[in-house]
């Protein structure tokens, strides 16, 4: 489902992942190289027309992971190993995008958010799929974490998560 079909299915998780996600203006990118180990890689998100796009240089590394298998997770930059900010993911599959239309509203976004875009030259674009989707914050009492986590198909399930890595749910 594209991130707007996600945002109907899981409103308050969307929203905090946006946020997370313009906080710094980078994610990390989780893809597959070709012998299955993991690369992981910074990009630039864009929220446009629905989509939430991955715009790469030609002939990147991880576009090519992409290309070959476009399983990939997306994942807010945090400040410290405490992530006081929270902590968003969501995993999918990466839609490799031609059309010139969309590849424009690309641009045009892009263009309008920095002040630049790639219109012109040579690109990879990807549109990320939601498959499954989770943000961590660190609980009221500082030694516990809300975890709420969202798959395709079902609701936003809550819980805590103590430092035995257990989760309790608060679904109730």
């Amino acid at each position: 489902m594209n991130w707007n079909e996600f945002k109907t299915a899981a409103p308050e998780l969307a929203e905090a992942g946006e946020t997370l996600f313009e906080r710094v203006g980078a994610v990390m990118v989780g893809t597959l190289r070709k012998d299955g180990s993991p690369r992981i890689s910074p990009v630039e998100p864009m929220f446009a027309g629905g989509e939430l796009y991955l715009g790469m240089m030609p002939e990147s590394l991880k576009a090519q992971d992409l290309l070959r298998d476009g399983r990939c997770t997306v994942h807010n930059v945090i400040s410290d190993k405490n992530a006081a900010e929270g902590e968003f993911k969501v995993n999918g599959l990466a839609r490799n995008v031609q059309d010139a239309a969309e590849r424009q509203l690309y641009c045009d976004e892009l263009k309008r958010k920095i002040g630049w875009s790639p219109e012109g030259m040579p690109f990879h674009l990807f549109a990320v799929q939601i498959h499954s989707a989770g943000l961590f914050q660190t609980a009221d009492d500082q030694m516990t974490r809300k975890v709420s986590r969202w798959r395709i198909g079902g609701n936003v399930e809550i819980a805590r998560q103590g430092v035995d890595g257990k989760l309790i749910s608060t679904n109730d």
